[in-house]
């Protein structure tokens, strides 16, 4: 079974047991993490419906992609600026996919009703 997920403004393409690289997630190595942003699933050439559909991951590690060079430079002005970038990332496994997502009603506490106020106190 696949899906195709949306996490950090990008797409991907999972199964159970890929790794992928995403972009910045917050948990620390061995968290479990849902990905509830579910847009295509489906085996094989069959799909099937997306609602409420969750993909299981488990981060791996928390990365820092290989530099990249800014280099600002405007001619005959003697200006010229070099900085560099490191995007941080975060490395999943795909553990399931088709997990329901299950969410909790909340229940109230069996409290005392409000007091009803008699119709002669509110005459007022």
């Amino acid at each position: 079974m696949f899906a195709i997920v949306r996490t950090g403004g990008k797409q991907y393409r999972v199964a159970a047991g890929d790794k992928i690289v995403v972009e910045k997630i917050d948990g620390e190595a061995g968290d479990s993490v849902t990905l509830g942003d579910v847009l295509l699933a489906g085996e094989g050439a069959e799909l099937k419906p997306t609602a409420g559909l969750t993909v299981a991951a488990e981060i791996i590690a928390q990365a820092k992609a290989d530099k990249v060079i800014v280099f600002k430079k405007r001619r005959r002005h003697n200006y010229r600026r070099k900085n560099g970038h490191r995007q941080q990332h975060t490395i999943l496994k795909i553990v399931a996919i088709g997990a329901a997502e299950k969410k909790a009603k909340a229940k109230k506490a069996d409290a005392a009703p409000a007091p009803e106020v008699a119709a002669d106190a509110v005459q007022a």
